[in-house]
């Protein structure tokens, strides 16, 4: 079944269907978005595996950084001393 665009009447004359050539690009805007429904989120596929690298990549550094510093002298010599204090204080 066909819809059919109808302009309602102002002065009131009677109700008329639009001319075809209004017609015809309703029909090639629906045709349009039908296409561009069916190829949503192909045209990036592997967009999503890029993003996905780059975050892995900025985790791996994050986690290297926070090694470093964990195992550092300066931050091994602090954690013993707190945690021999919290042994001697009970």
């Amino acid at each position: 079944m066909t819809a059919v665009i109808v302009i309602r009447p102002v002065d009131g004359r009677p109700l008329r269907r639009l001319p075809g050539a209004w017609r015809r690009r309703r029909r090639w805007v629906a045709r349009r978005v039908r296409v561009a429904a069916r190829h949503r989120g192909r045209s990036d596929a592997g967009m999503t595996t890029a993003e996905y690298a780059v975050g892995t990549l900025g985790a791996c550094a994050l986690a290297a950084g926070l090694y470093k510093v964990v195992t550092s002298e300066a931050i091994t010599g602090a954690l013993t001393d707190m945690l021999q204090r919290a042994l001697h204080a009970a």
